[in-house]
């Protein structure tokens, strides 16, 4: 998708905004605890 397809799409759709921005969040979140979970090591 060119960039203008994509502004003109938000344009049109602006609860998309939200969405795709929360989705970020939650990406950024996960990736966090992923990376803070590979140094723990469990087990006897």
């Amino acid at each position: 998708m060119s960039e203008e397809n994509i502004s003109s799409y938000l344009a049109e759709n602006p609860r998309m905004i939200g969405v795709l921005f929360t989705l970020f969040l939650l990406m950024s979140q996960a990736g966090s605890v992923a990376a803070a979970n590979m140094g723990v090591t469990g087990g006897p």
